[in-house]
């Protein structure tokens, strides 16, 4: 239990600075309901869950390699400025006020959070943390609770956040949602552009 506790701490506290994840979570949260929002965390939970089961199996160099990782600042980049694109071509639509059905499906929002998760940024996060577990030589056991409480970390940040959108939705308009969708567009090419640089900064590397 110890073990599971210092684990979920961590995954944690690493969930609390603002990214492009907590970004559309929250616009999805505010557009459409804690369910939408928490499914974009679902998504990258799911895809950080692939990870540690493939750092397990002994991925864990290569995923530390830079020509393995170069490629992803850009996948990332494009994926990130497709979703900044369709959140401020899109800012009024799919609003679903305090109260009303959303028409919207739980699998695209899903979607969002996979496409949003696919980052080099990522990778080094849990290469980092699992690497050092791995280093300890954690049996089977040890490493699953390890996994799980960084999961459970993430996923008590989520909910946590997603709470207070909640709440904080029943007060907005629609014309306040629309905005922060347009908001979260504008971080969402921020962080776009950061990858790119991050690839151009890679790519120099090999010049």
């Amino acid at each position: 239990m110890e073990m599971y506790f210092y684990y979920l701490v961590t995954g944690f506290i690493i969930a609390l600075p603002v990214g492009a994840m907590t970004v559309e979570m929250t616009k999805q949260g505010l557009k459409n309901g804690f369910i939408h929002g928490w499914a974009v965390g679902l998504g990258g939970m799911t895809l950080d869950a692939g990870l540690i089961i493939a750092l397990y199996f002994g991925l864990a160099s290569v995923l530390a390699m830079p020509f393995v990782q170069l490629p992803l600042w850009l996948i990332g980049a494009a994926f990130l400025g497709y979703l900044a694109y369709d959140s401020i071509k899109n800012a009024d639509q799919d609003i679903t006020l305090a109260g009303e059905k959303t028409t919207k499906s739980f699998w695209s929002t899903y979607k969002n959070g996979l496409l949003v998760a696919v980052s080099p940024g990522n990778l080094v996060f849990w290469v980092t943390v699992f690497g050092a577990v791995l280093a300890k030589s954690y049996s089977v056991d040890q490493f699953g609770v390890a996994g799980l409480g960084v999961l459970s970390g993430i996923l008590l940040h989520d909910v946590g956040l997603l709470l207070i959108v909640s709440l904080s939705r029943k007060a907005m308009s629609r014309k306040m949602i629309r905005n922060v969708s347009v908001i979260a567009g504008i971080l969402l090419v921020g962080f776009a552009l950061y990858f790119v640089y991050e690839f151009i900064i890679g790519v120099g590397k090999f010049i």
